[in-house]
């Protein structure tokens, strides 16, 4: 469909059983064809280094060129230490930068966060909203979504085991459409 919104989702997991990673393919896949979400990996993103700027790594460039293209941003996020991994903040990092330039500027975004532990990575969403404020994102509000229990959450197969879970998710994703419809600067 060539009015659907794409959607980069950035996975603050590195792990290939990633809790985080596995609620953003159940969200994937409960997405109406209008919002297309697609996970951008981050894990070969080398530390951000301004010396390095000058002769800019390729997976930055990439990294860069495939965020700018992106109508809107899904971060997903676990929680390490009441805070998001290293490597999602990297990826904020190499986004945002050579300054003045950076890729996250006026893009509607939302947050997302699980953990298997009873907050549901509160602390490290909140964490990253204080950093999208700076980075100037339109960050959704409502709903707001922590799910703890996120080593519960999800039958063989990846699908949501509990409907009410399966439910909310989707209102969520109904309300990120509308805010990126909303929002969209000049992104296209």
């Amino acid at each position: 469909m060539s009015d659907a919104i794409d959607v980069v989702a950035i996975v603050g997991s590195l792990r290939r059983e990633s809790y985080t990673r596995r609620l953003v393919e159940a969200l994937t896949g409960l997405a109406a064809p209008s919002l297309r979400i697609e996970i951008v990996p981050i894990g070969a993103l080398p530390l951000y280094n301004p010396d390095e700027e000058p002769a800019a790594p390729a997976p930055w460039v990439q990294f860069r060129d495939r965020v700018r293209r992106a109508h809107a941003v899904l971060w997903a996020t676990p929680e390490y230490n009441r805070s998001v991994p290293g490597c999602l903040k990297n990826a904020l990092d190499v986004g945002s930068r050579p300054y003045g330039q950076g890729v996250w500027s006026g893009k509607p975004c939302a947050v997302i966060s699980a953990s298997p532990g009873a907050m549901g990575a509160f602390g490290a969403n909140h964490h990253l909203r204080q950093c999208l404020v700076f980075l100037n994102m339109p960050t959704l509000q409502q709903p707001e979504v922590y799910l703890s229990g996120s080593d519960k959450l999800f039958d063989a197969a990846g699908a949501f085991v509990n409907p009410s879970t399966r439910e909310f998710c989707a209102k969520f994703l109904t309300a990120f459409e509308a805010w990126i419809r909303r929002n969209r600067l000049s992104t296209g």
